[in-house]
């Protein structure tokens, strides 16, 4: 879904036909807080990808108000935002991008540009809804793990041998053999190196 966020009606009718012409599926809002209003009120959990066409200049709350606003709400993050801009406003859309949105476009903007970088926002956003998943699944799966075996998992993923590992917390080494196995049964892999791989994607997640 494709969501317009514009002011001018004239604008926001010119971009649903473009859209609806190319096959594009849409909701038009015509201002900021309305937009803001209607996300509220979404499940937090996305299952669509999604993008955002937003006006950078429009009457009481901005495009850049709103889109800070929805970073600190956190709020369709799996939907990337793009900025319509007038010539003047080309510094604020930088700063835009700096600060997360995925483009700008510059008013009077190419029809078939457009529709590029929009399909090319969709498709970041699945690939964001794709990691989002992965993660949500990790974390239930750590949340499945034991204090003891938190531990364990810990020394593993440092490359210590089960005889270390048993020395280090007290236990015989045929447990740690058997914590081992519940943890790669646990973790959905099949070796330590595996594990580390998956951790390693964790830590190095912006969100963490």
């Amino acid at each position: 879904m494709i969501y317009v966020v514009d002011d001018e009606e004239p604008m926001r009718d010119a971009l649903a036909w473009l859209l609806k012409a190319n096959h594009l599926p849409c909701e038009l809002y015509g201002s900021a807080e309305a937009f803001l209003a209607r996300l509220r009120s979404l499940p937090a959990k996305r299952d669509e990808p999604g993008c955002v066409v937003l006006d950078i200049r429009m009457p009481a709350m901005q495009g850049g108000e709103l889109f800070d606003q929805l970073r600190t709400e956190r709020l369709c993050q799996e939907w990337p935002v793009i900025f319509l801009t007038g010539h003047g406003d080309i510094a604020m859309a930088v700063d835009a991008l700096k600060a997360g949105a995925f483009d700008f476009v510059e008013k009077p903007f190419n029809d078939e540009s457009l529709v590029e970088r929009i399909e090319a926002a969709l498709a970041e956003s699945r690939q964001r809804l794709v990691r989002a998943s992965s993660a949500a699944c990790l974390e239930q799966h750590l949340a499945s793990l034991t204090s003891r075996e938190r531990e364990v998992m810990e020394l593993i993923v440092a490359g210590h041998y089960n005889k270390v590992i048993a020395d280090r917390l007290g236990i015989v080494p045929r447990t740690v053999e058997f914590f081992r196995a519940k943890i790669f049964e646990k973790m959905g892999v099949k070796s330590a190196v595996e594990l580390a791989g998956l951790l390693g994607t964790r830590r190095r997640s912006p969100e963490k």
